[in-house]
């Protein structure tokens, strides 16, 4: 190199090497935060897991419930009458025994998947869980006996809520379309369903976006005993040192 020719400016080398250096730095600490983990995981797929995780602990739950029960049973029946006095109607109450007899199931299901309504909100679509309650709470003042969801034997304690497009009892997540079934007089029944101001409103629905709702006198209904566990569980204050 002459003394006349031109040096190349440092200052480009220098910058090139501090980009470099920062990039360097920017992926290290990537991955040590995400520790080989996607920093931005699929929270619906996390969800799914974990709910069918769950549901397949329940019914493992549910498993040994039901042989307790199965137990309890036997050592009831090895009483002698009149030693438990009251047993057999409180367990009918409780939904503890299985009951037969006459009633009324009723079907509601979301709107076909064909059905394209532009501008109309997708929630309007959907069977959600305000319906469900609304058709128990009307069999309950029309005199039901006992009651299934999806073939479930619903208690004082059993509550319905919405997961996505889903609703799940007792931990179990059920699809549509949602079979609510009642032992009682089906004309009893009928008239409570009739009767009732939030059916009504839901009936619109089903005239106005095609959500479905069916309604089938049943000869002879057998309704399971409720064999999950009733233990309550609450929210408990944190311990204060």
């Amino acid at each position: 190199m002459t003394e006349n020719q031109p040096r190349r400016p440092r200052t480009g080398r220098w910058m090139t090497f501090a980009v470099l250096a920062l990039a360097g730095a920017m992926i290290a600490i990537s991955a040590l935060t995400s520790r080989g983990d996607d920093l931005r995981p699929d929270r619906n797929t996390e969800l799914i897991d974990l709910l069918a995780a769950e549901s397949a602990r329940n019914n493992q739950l549910a498993a040994r419930v039901s042989e307790v029960q199965h137990e309890v049973d036997e050592l009831t029946r090895s009483k002698q009458p009149g030693e438990v006095p009251g047993l057999t109607e409180a367990g009918d109450r409780a939904g503890m025994v299985a009951m037969r007899g006459p009633g009324i199931t009723v079907t509601l299901d979301d709107a076909p998947d064909s059905l394209e309504m532009p501008g109309v909100d997708d929630d309007l679509l959907v069977v959600h869980q305000q319906d469900i309650q609304a058709v128990v709470n009307a069999l309950w003042s029309g005199g039901a006996e006992a009651m299934t969801i999806q073939g479930q034997r619903v208690i004082a304690t059993t509550g319905v809520k919405c997961v996505g497009n889903t609703v799940v009892l007792h931990g179990i997540p059920y699809a549509p379309p949602y079979r609510i079934t009642a032992i009682g007089d089906p004309v009893l029944l009928q008239a409570a369903l009739d009767s009732s101001e939030p059916i009504r409103i839901y009936q619109q629905y089903v005239a106005a976006y095609g959500l479905g709702y069916s309604v089938k006198p049943e000869r002879h209904v057998e309704v399971p005993p409720f064999e999950r566990s009733t233990e309550l569980t609450y929210a408990r204050p944190l311990a204060t040192s």
